[in-house]
């Protein structure tokens, strides 16, 4: 080990650990792996690991340690968890202790395609296969910016160090810690790897809105041969991934993004795509990504065979793979798009009340961004039986460490300047709720965006509808106009009316929590008899 890499571990209190392999090949990573029996390789050459105890991320579990920095910044609450800097330095300390004698692997990298906004991220890992995750999902550093690399932010990741709860003021034993001025995060108990991604989302979600007025993002991004760029919110089930996957556009990146005053741009250099049911003919992208360098997390096999059963979920449905983004054929290199031109919020309204395609106004997109909604479905998780309603704040709550309406806000601000259309897609239920309407063709779905990419819905006419106050295009190419208003597919109008309510009431419940930091712009988005009686009052 060079003298300056000891120096580097010593200045974070690693003094004795074993080895430390710095900036290992995605080869020798795959080797030391399989070496110590931690994985496996599939039939197409992707190495197939088990992330133990935690399959998922544990949001309840995510702390930010509360100091002159970030007491009076950070959302404090459910979402944010705080604890104290003495509390964190003790962590960190046995942390250490637990890394004497163990090797340790270290990946250099970084965030944000746009050289403005790069950060510089050392992953420093107990195990050799969260260093392949750490070096597909970051973006990497040319071979000649290693020598030289000094990290802003450095991540610690021991699964193996499990926390006491009595003495360390967890929840748990797993934990992820984010130290805003010592910029480290630290992460135990769990290998499961979305914790590493994640981290630093939750950081670029801080420094960005704050220190540069660029709008971050949970979505995905593609680019069309005119150089028009296309932003898609979605939370799970709803198509975010698939509905962006388009063959006649160039994906920027598939979950995190910036938005400055030019450009969007993706956060990582990779993919960290779901796999339960995934097929070759389904989406034939990322199956094609799965090969020789991809990491597979919990999947399953074919008995006697090293083929993996996408259909297996014994062990979880969030298996997933983690692949460079080029792996994808017609992904954009570098990951940077221009202003977009349209924004998509995808969700699968269960209720089937809101229309499959519906155009906002900066006002609604604002409230819609904050409510972020979709619905479960029976199925979907245990225990439910009927639709339920789901709402995360701008599409990605769990990672917000600012007041939603701060994001809300910027959205706004960018939106104002802009001929920037915003749309509201349903790519849930018609014709009555889930277990009485059906689904929403997917080629119903697909013409609707691509309509929308195209411009063909700027001159159609709109009707406004009743509840939510959205504008319902009469006609759109390659779709029965039948379909478009949602009211008209229900036999049972009155039905229809009282879910409609029902779901309006859902929203202000959900919203209440945000109002005292909204302003009259945003409570105009709203369901139209509750944003008048607001904005009277």
């Amino acid at each position: 080990m060079y003298n300056k890499k000891k120096q580097e571990l010593e200045v974070l209190g690693l003094y004795n650990v074993k080895n430390a392999f710095w900036n290992l090949s995605v080869p020798s990573l795959v080797e030391e792996t399989i070496l110590s029996g931690q994985g496996i390789l599939t039939d197409t050459g992707a190495l197939a690991c088990d992330t133990g105890e935690f399959t998922g991320r544990s949001p309840k579990d995510k702390y930010v340690v509360m100091d002159e920095t970030t007491k009076k910044t950070i959302w404090w609450g459910d979402v944010n968890n705080q604890i104290s800097f003495d509390t964190y330095n003790k962590i960190q300390q046995r942390m250490n202790s637990y890394l004497i004698g163990r090797d340790i692997y270290i990946k250099d990298a970084y965030a944000c395609a746009s050289e403005k906004y790069r950060l510089n991220i050392r992953v420093i890992t107990e195990y050799p296969w969260q260093n392949l995750f750490a070096h597909n999902l970051f973006l990497r550093p040319k071979e000649s910016e290693l020598g030289n690399f000094t990290p802003e932010w450095t991540i610690l990741c021991i699964p193996g160090f499990k926390a006491d709860p009595k003495i360390d003021f967890t929840r748990s034993h797993n934990f992820t810690i984010i130290n805003f001025t010592l910029k480290t995060i630290l992460i135990g108990g769990s290998a499961y790897t979305g914790e590493i991604k994640k981290g630093i989302f939750t950081v670029l979600n801080y420094l960005l809105p704050l220190k540069h007025k660029a709008l971050s993002m949970h979505c995905s991004a593609n680019i069309g041969k005119l150089d028009d760029t296309a932003i898609f919110f979605g939370l799970s089930g709803t198509g975010k991934t698939t509905l962006s996957a388009d063959p006649d556009r160039k994906l920027i990146g598939d979950d995190e993004h910036g938005w400055d005053n030019d450009t969007v741009f993706n956060f990582e250099g990779g993919c960290y795509a779901k796999c339960v049911n995934l097929s070759k003919e389904k989406e034939p992208q990322i199956f094609s990504a799965i090969k020789f360098g991809t990491l597979l997390e919990n999947v399953e096999f074919f008995k006697g065979t090293q083929i993996v059963d996408y259909e297996n979920i014994k062990r979880t449905e969030n298996t997933r793979a983690a692949y460079p983004i080029d792996f994808i054929e017609n992904s954009v290199e570098p990951s940077i798009g221009k202003n977009p031109k349209n924004i998509f919020f995808l969700t699968a309204d269960a209720f089937g009340v809101l229309p499959p395609i519906s155009k906002l106004t900066t006002g609604q997109a604002m409230y819609h961004f904050i409510s972020g909604y979709t619905a479960k479905v029976a199925g979907t998780e245990t225990g439910i039986t009927e639709p339920q309603t789901t709402f995360s704040a701008c599409f990605g709550k769990p990672f917000l460490p600012l007041h939603p309406t701060q994001y809300a806000k910027l959205l706004g601000e960018k939106l104002a300047d802009k001929s920037i259309n915003v749309w509201l897609i349903n790519t849930g239920w018609t014709g009555g709720s889930y277990g009485v309407g059906e689904r929403i063709k997917l080629s119903f779905t697909r013409a609707m965006i691509t309509a929308a990419l195209s411009g063909n819905l700027k001159d159609v006419k709109y009707n406004k509808q009743e509840v939510f106050g959205l504008h319902i295009p009469l006609e759109c190419p390659g779709v029965p106009s039948e379909i478009l208003n949602p009211a008209s597919t229900w036999k049972d109008k009155t039905k229809y009316n009282e879910t409609a309510k029902k779901l309006a009431s859902a929203f202000l419940k959900n919203f209440e929590q945000y109002e005292d930091a909204a302003d009259a712009e945003i409570i105009s988005g709203g369901p139209i008899s509750y944003a008048a009686k607001k904005l009277i009052e």
